[in-house]
């Protein structure tokens, strides 16, 4: 009897632990460039900002696998599918952690009133404590927010650097997209203790769309857009976007193009450079050969190491 009863309770334990083991392996597993889509999205430990990580005020494949986003993301090329599998992998090991890095720009009641806002919000590539910040800007023709290609790779890349780095999800629309960068300005502003950045010698950057959105903020300033006056940025980083617009008061600036874009033509922007240049502010840009739109970071193109050359013009303003 003894013996039945010891047998039993052994039974007993092993389940457990096998169970336990299962839980823990489903808890440490990573995503690949076949994981889907939607399991991103529905990643329990996201919460209410996995559905914001993709394109959320469209409708996209999510049955598509991360190594297939380029048929998910509208005007992109050179998506690096392991760029995405590098960046979810850090959501989710900070979600696992418990660490915060999703913050509302709205509040409740602003997203109850507007429920447009309840599409935004920055995420949060942390740096070293109290460094420099920037915001990333994905581009998307004002139609959707390419985060994934387009702003979430250029936060993660600024975060290895040093500096805390957010992304913004904003609501795709010029004058819409342009309150929510300038709420983002302000929030950050307004919590710089609690995120740990100094808001000195800020930078924005952007990509087509979102490259507008970061020239016209720093020329037109947050108070143009619904919040109070805060510092003009110390440098915009622009890539691929046909903005001819020149004002006389921009920040430095730094563009960079291919000449094979359809959508950005790589002479418009070299005029703009050279006007802002001829108004007595630096601004410099990098054209190469062949590249279409929506390069991104470049990686294993001409265009690669742009980002490096992007950072020090930003460093040199400061």
């Amino acid at each position: 009897m003894m013996k039945i009863l010891i047998l039993i309770l052994a039974a007993i334990i092993f389940s457990g632990c096998q169970y336990a083991e299962l839980g823990s392996v489903e808890t440490m597993k990573n995503f690949s460039q076949d994981t889907k889509v939607a399991d991103v999205i529905n990643y329990k430990n996201f919460g209410s900002y996995g559905r914001l990580i993709f394109p959320a005020n469209i409708d996209i494949d999510k049955n598509a696998p991360l190594k297939n986003l380029d048929n998910v993301l509208l005007w992109y090329s050179n998506v690096n599918p392991q760029k995405t599998v590098e960046i979810v992998n850090y959501m989710k090991e900070k979600a696992d952690a418990g660490e915060k890095f999703f913050y509302d720009i709205y509040t409740d009641a602003e997203k109850k009133s507007d429920p447009r806002k309840r599409n935004t919000g920055l995420f949060f590539f942390r740096g070293k404590p109290n460094e420099k910040f920037a915001i990333c800007n994905a581009g998307g023709g004002f139609y959707y927010v390419g985060a994934m290609h387009d702003s979430f790779p250029h936060a993660l890349e600024l975060s290895k650097r040093g500096y805390n780095a957010f992304a913004l999800i904003y609501r795709p629309n010029a004058q819409t997209a342009c309150e929510d960068l300038a709420r983002a300005i302000a929030f950050i502003h307004e919590h710089a203790e609690e995120l740990q950045v100094d808001t000195k010698n800020y930078s924005l950057w952007g990509g087509s769309a979102g490259a507008r959105m970061a020239a016209w903020l720093g020329s037109y300033g947050t108070e143009n857009f619904g919040e109070k006056i805060f510092p003009r940025p110390a440098a915009v980083i622009m890539q691929y976007t046909g903005l001819s617009e020149v004002y006389g008061n921009e920040p430095p600036t730094y563009n960079c193009v291919g000449t094979s874009d359809g959508i950005a033509n790589w002479r418009t922007m070299q005029r703009r450079i050279e006007k802002i240049r001829a108004n007595g502010t630096n601004a410099e840009i990098e054209i190469f050969e062949g590249l279409p739109h929506g390069f991104g970071l470049g990686e294993n193109t001409v265009a690669e190491g742009w980002i490096d050359n992007a950072i020090s013009f930003w460093e040199n303003q400061i």
